[in-house]
């Protein structure tokens, strides 16, 4: 039997899995933290040479503005345009900030869009699209109506009122639903268009007025005498072809008309006071 000798094992291993601490290098920290700062102080220096270099550029006389072209308008003038733009002969043209121009010339109402552009190396263009009234509603204030069937502006002293009126429509109506507002504009404009149309008859020259009621739809008055004459929802170009083909044998009756009704598919209702 073979004896153990315990004299020959060999001791055991401490902190056999214990992890040797690592030598922090300070030399090699203060290596890494040097070429850090002198990215830092480089970059710094390459963005204000730019910085000093583009007011330079800026200031030099070939980048001076001193045209500027503008266009579209009719209703507005150049300097009224000008004055908007908050813009200048010998003004700097890059330091023009073309988007903040844009939005100070739309907040004019009678500008609807807008283009600014820069014409190196001394010019700018603004190019305007302004809003065309086509009628006027009536909602204890007046307003322009726009081509788009926008409501865009009050009226002021000076403005035309050589347009139809639209009434009917409100304030409230607006602010309560704007979605059926917006329909009911459409078909004011739908309305204005047919009326321009060369037939004769009734025709937009003749129009003083014109009224919408949800119940009963749109309805004419006429400038001469003030008659009214009901069109209701849709099929306007039909029925006022209809109106066109008698017109002229109502004419020496309109004094004792009280409406005209076309509101129907093959005839039209004609009342007498």
């Amino acid at each position: 039997m073979r004896e153990l000798n315990l004299n020959n094992q060999k001791p055991a291993t401490r902190n056999r899995f214990k992890k040797q601490r690592k030598k922090i290098s300070f030399r090699g920290f203060l290596k890494k933290t040097v070429r850090v700062a002198t990215a830092v102080v480089v970059v710094s220096l390459v963005f204000l040479v730019c910085f000093e270099l583009y007011g330079f550029v800026g200031k030099t006389t070939f980048l001076k503005l001193d045209r500027v072209d503008v266009s579209g308008f009719k209703k507005l003038t150049r300097d009224e345009i000008m004055s908007s733009a908050a813009v200048k002969i010998g003004d700097d043209l890059l330091g023009l900030r073309l988007s903040r121009m844009g939005e100070q010339l739309t907040k004019n109402p009678w500008i609807a869009s807008v283009r600014v552009r820069r014409n190196f190396p001394h010019s700018l263009s603004i190019d305007v699209v302004e809003r065309q009234p086509v009628g006027i509603v009536s909602m204890g204030y007046l307003y322009y109506l726009d081509s788009r069937g926008e409501i865009f502006k009050p009226l002021q002293e000076g403005d035309s009122l050589d347009f139809p009126v639209i009434t009917g429509l409100s304030e409230d109506d607006i602010l309560k639903d704007p979605s059926g507002a917006k329909e009911t504009l459409k078909g004011v404009l739908a309305l204005l268009q047919h009326l321009q149309k060369d037939r004769s008859g009734v025709r937009l020259a003749d129009i003083s007025e014109l009224h919408y009621d949800k119940g009963f739809g749109y309805t004419l008055f006429t400038t001469d005498q003030g008659l009214p004459i009901r069109l209701g929802t849709s099929g306007f170009d039909e029925k006022l072809d209809r109106l066109s083909r008698v017109y002229s044998e109502l004419q020496p009756q309109i004094p004792t008309l009280e409406y005209i009704d076309l509101d129907y598919n093959d005839r039209i209702v004609v009342k007498k006071t």
